[in-house]
């Protein structure tokens, strides 16, 4: 106890359903530190878990555009000639990525 920044302990006696109740919470927020948990909801009241899967999807599109970029520039600056279906593969990459990002905001409405 000495060296701990929290030295203070609070107890909270709770019935098995209210216990089951914030494991099922704490789950939900993919949790299993229940001392972050308690401290957070008991000093702010809530917390937000925010759904940021389709914004990495979007992530990883940008990404494979990026490494269609660098090879069409390698091939490009050894050749000097640029490919049909290197600038079609750019191409639906970026109609991929318009489409995740028209999904991303018509989904925060």
């Amino acid at each position: 106890m000495a060296n701990r920044k929290r030295k203070i302990v609070l107890r909270v006696p709770v019935t098995a359903e209210e216990q089951a109740l914030i494991q099922q919470k704490m789950a939900l927020l993919h949790t299993a530190n229940f001392s972050a948990y308690a401290r957070k909801m008991l000093i702010d009241g809530y917390i937000v878990n925010v759904d940021t899967s389709d914004i990495r999807a979007q992530t990883a599109e940008i990404q494979k555009i990026g490494v269609n970029v660098n090879q069409i520039a390698r091939r490009v600056n050894s050749t000097g000639t640029v490919y049909a279906q290197d600038m079609e593969d750019i191409k639906g990459a970026l109609a991929e990525i318009w489409r995740l990002q028209r999904y991303i905001l018509s989904s925060q409405r």
